[in-house]
């Protein structure tokens, strides 16, 4: 009786156990019978609902396929749709909504004056022209020193020393008695005279001894223009010997860039161009100034061409010697022409393209001639005329498209033989 209940209860563990393994078979089933779950890479169906003529390398190679694709990269080729390819002219055909979202913006071709900056780098130095040196022409002592120390600033006839000397008195007394003497002897106060004059005797001197002043050992030395004393060989109580220097004065109000330029650019720099001028010293303040002279020679180590600038110094910020960078507005032609922004121009190597914005959606590929690029601008010599408007932005993205028309050419089949 035992045995018989024990067979029953194993028996129906096993039922219970076939049932638990037909639900488990039961929920798989049910599982297997979703709907599939979508490929990732298979390519979007367009959401335009045009016809997808092929697809086209995303970098813009000369490559297209039938099917949607990956490069060696890893990136999708892009579906062209159908009217949005190149035609038989080459012209390339946008929709708005691709126009849109490619960010294409176009500019007219005009004529304007191009600058093309040169850039160098250069040195500060004094005007040679503004330089001064006071010395004498007669022996004397130094009595009064006044510009005590190199720096003083000192402007036009301000007394720089008081000098004693007994040859200028002799010189004086001699003219004096010529004066009183009258004509006894001819020419003999003009010899007196030019005797003054040949010693450097300050003309205010000579003109106190004519209204009747009496002659003296002492003259006051006054300066001969504006400047900053940067040289003092002065002492006071020293002697001075003829032709010696005493004060070596420099006005500083206009100072020389002397700018190292490429030779390869020397060319485009013009006397009375502009130059904008920056210093380490002062990297916000810009100075400008002019070009005033071409050195005629080039430097054999730098193959450069000094060109000096001069420019105004009122608050005495240039010193000498300091380093300079240097961008000279060169003029490009002899006058206003016509031209279209850098940006707009694609460079391959061998030739130069721009692509014309035609209206509605069409971008024509075009080879221009250009001259040299003049800051943000490239001259046209051949290719567009003025008006007409070529594309600034995008013009890569635009390019890859008219990329396209050699590589569906490269698929056409051969002309049959003759």
């Amino acid at each position: 009786m035992i045995a018989m209940r024990t067979r029953t209860f194993l028996f129906a563990i096993a039922i219970a156990a076939a049932g638990i393994g037909a639900g488990a078979a039961g929920a798989y089933v049910v599982m297997s019978k979703r709907a599939p779950t979508t490929d990732a890479s298979a390519p979007p169906p367009p959401g335009n609902g045009k016809k997808i003529l092929y697809y086209r390398n995303p970098m813009g190679m000369p490559d297209t396929s039938p099917v949607p694709k990956k490069d060696s990269m890893g990136m999708d080729y892009i579906p062209v749709y159908e009217g949005e390819g190149p035609d038989d002219s080459g012209t390339v055909t946008l929709s708005p909504e691709r126009i849109q979202r490619l960010g294409v913006r176009s500019e007219a071709a005009e004529r304007r004056t191009l600058v093309r900056p040169v850039r160098a780098t250069g040195t500060v130095q004094f005007d040679e022209r503004r330089q001064a040196v006071v010395a004498l022409l007669f022996e004397g002592w130094i009595e009064k020193l006044v510009a005590s120390a190199t720096g003083d600033k000192v402007r036009r006839g301000d007394t720089l020393a008081t000098i004693y000397s007994p040859a200028l008195l002799l010189a004086e007394q001699e003219y004096v008695l010529t004066r009183k003497s009258g004509s006894v002897v001819p020419g003999l106060e003009t010899t007196a005279l030019q005797r003054l004059q040949v010693l450097r005797v300050p003309e205010t001197e000579i003109e106190r001894l004519r209204r009747g002043g009496e002659p003296r050992s002492r003259v006051d030395i006054a300066a001969p223009a504006d400047g900053v004393v940067m040289e003092k060989p002065a002492i006071q109580g020293m002697r001075i010997m003829p032709g010696e220097m005493l004060f070596k004065l420099v006005d500083i109000s206009t100072v020389w860039v002397i700018a190292d330029v490429p030779e390869t650019d020397v060319a485009d720099i013009l006397v009375g161009q502009m130059a904008a001028v920056g210093t380490i010293a002062y990297p916000n303040a810009g100075f400008q100034g002019k070009v005033s002279y071409i050195y005629p020679t080039v430097a054999r180590e730098t193959r450069t061409v000094r060109v000096r600038i001069e420019i105004p110094n009122p608050e005495d910020r240039l010193k000498a010697d300091m380093l300079a960078s240097v961008e000279i507005a060169t003029g490009v032609g002899a006058g206003p022409q016509l031209a279209v922004p850098d940006s707009a121009v694609i460079d391959s190597g061998t030739r130069r393209i721009v692509l014309v914005d035609k209206g509605e959606g069409r971008f024509e590929p075009r080879e221009v001639k250009i001259g040299t690029k003049a800051g943000a601008w490239y001259p046209i010599v051949e290719g567009v005329n003025e008006g007409e408007r070529v594309v600034v932005s995008a013009t890569f993205l635009i390019d890859s498209e008219s990329n396209l028309k050699a590589a569906l050419k490269s698929f056409a089949p051969p002309e049959p033989k003759q």
